[in-house]
């Protein structure tokens, strides 16, 4: 059935209700980007004793083999077709491989290895691959218009940052409770385990799907991958979404040493440090998503970034070991940090919508597909490069290993410097950005006076049935 010429689509807005149900597939992956980035290499280099160099190469080589996953994913994602939906199927079946690959970093059973360390790898993330790029998707048709998208990305960042939080929780009760050095690591992977099949199945039942229209069907090849990446606006997204995931990463890497050897606190410290900064974020979430909706996107992220990049430069000045002062600076970074993720992935959606009325194809989960890439690139290097300096300077990572002046001075060289030159990059790339809200609102003017003529079905989100779309747009 064709709607009437002057039909108008409906637009999604989830209550606040049903979006925080939409957002519960974000709590495992917010909790394995701190559980994974910062507490899993520490564990294997220090509690199993592999060497820096080995940590380091094994999460840098899975990441950029990995890498050429996601473009495929994206791909094949924007053409599946289903009675219950376009993204719901791969939501369903990323839950239990990322859940199985979890079990065997977070518990191994049997002697770990550096091949071990490989494998497993490998399949974790495969799982994130699937899972956050099918949710980052859906989010886009979930919110349609330019700002709607910085509230529902801003809920979808909160939820991650609980689920961060909740895994921090983990090493402050393990000081509490004097439990062996690395106690607390299996317990995140279970509860990544255990929040993983909940978050996806009240996704599932509590949104609605609508399928975006397509004007032409045509399969997706080489040329048209290169010409998204050499999009200007998606260029500099790009760029500065790898930036500003390395300058961030490169010190969740060496959070713990740096804390701990250069900074005078003790593990549950540094643990309740890095709560403070994580937790930061619920507050940074819902406030930069509102002066995003005040002065447009890409200029809060340049505010954002240069003042992360200034303040990290304060650091070297903090008394060590003091919590309080130290503390207060963390809740700051943290709620500038939170900006990263949010608003560079409310950005991608807008160019999903310039691509679909320019080329009638809808290329959303390509898209999404070049971001979780670079996050994987720049997770690789962040790792990697750290890892090795340190073990190229002579510092220890071994459980009480004693360090030299030397080798400590190195480690506060390696933490501060490198972060704060990407993420100045990353804020710079944005400079004479055109993709603001007043273009937007022209793209979707068009998209909406196009989209009447063609009536999308919306796939219920309790029976995977299709409604009406002026039901739908009724009961929203």
């Amino acid at each position: 059935m064709t709607s009437t010429p002057d039909a108008a689509p409906a637009h999604i807005r989830l209550s606040l209700p049903a979006l925080i149900a939409f957002a519960l597939p974000g709590l495992p992956t917010g909790a394995l980007a701190i559980a994974l980035g910062v507490y899993l290499p520490r564990y294997y280099a220090g509690h199993f004793g592999l060497a820096l160099a080995a940590v380091g190469g094994a999460f840098g080589l899975i990441r950029l083999v990995d890498t050429a996953v996601d473009p495929v994913l994206g791909v094949v994602m924007d053409h599946t077709k289903t009675p219950i939906g376009r993204y719901r199927p791969w939501l369903i079946a990323g839950a239990p491989i990322l859940m199985l690959a979890v079990f065997m970093l977070f518990e191994p059973f049997t002697k770990v290895s550096f091949a071990y360390l490989l494998a497993w790898l490998f399949i974790y993330y495969i799982g994130t691959s699937i899972l956050a790029l099918s949710h980052s998707s859906w989010a886009s048709v979930v919110a349609a218009k330019y700002h709607e998208r910085s509230r529902v990305f801003g809920v979808l960042q909160v939820v991650g940052i609980i689920g961060a939080t909740s895994v921090l929780v983990l090493p402050v009760i393990e000081g509490r409770l004097h439990l062996a050095a690395g106690g607390a690591v299996p317990l995140m992977g279970w509860f990544v385990i255990i929040s993983a099949p909940v978050g996806v199945l009240l996704a599932l039942v509590r949104t609605p799907e609508r399928i975006v229209s397509e004007t032409h069907e045509e399969r997706v090849g080489l040329r048209d991958y290169l010409q998204m990446v050499l999009r200007p606006d998606m260029a500099r997204i790009i760029i500065a979404d790898f930036c500003l995931a390395l300058g961030p990463g490169w010190m969740g890497a060496i959070y713990l040493f740096y804390f701990h050897d250069a900074r005078g606190f003790t593990i549950p410290q540094a643990g309740l440090q890095l709560l403070i900064y994580v937790a930061a974020g619920v507050v940074g979430a819902g406030v930069i998503s509102r002066v995003a909706m005040r002065f447009g996107k890409h200029r809060t992220l340049m505010a954002t970034a240069t003042g992360y990049s200034l303040g990290l430069i304060t650091l070297t000045f903090m008394p060590k070991g003091q919590m309080i002062p130290v503390g207060i600076f963390m809740f700051i970074m943290g709620f500038l940090a939170t900006s990263f993720a949010l608003l560079d992935r409310a950005m991608v959606a807008d160019v999903g919508d310039a691509v679909r009325l320019e080329q009638g194809k809808n290329r959303v989960g390509l898209l999404y597909s070049m971001i979780t890439m670079t996050q994987k690139v720049a997770g690789a290097l962040s790792i990697t490069l750290s890892f090795t300096v340190l073990g190229a300077i002579g510092y220890k990572a071994k459980d009480g290993a004693i360090n030299t002046p030397a080798a400590i001075h190195g480690l506060e060289l390696v933490y501060l410097i490198g972060p704060v030159v990407f993420v100045m990059l990353g804020g710079a790339c944005y400079i004479g950005y055109k993709l603001n809200a007043a273009r937007h609102a022209e793209i979707r003017t068009a998209l909406d006076a196009r989209d009447g003529l063609i009536e999308a079905p919306v796939i219920d989100g309790l029976t995977g049935s299709q409604m009406e779309p002026e039901r739908y747009a009724a009961a929203e």
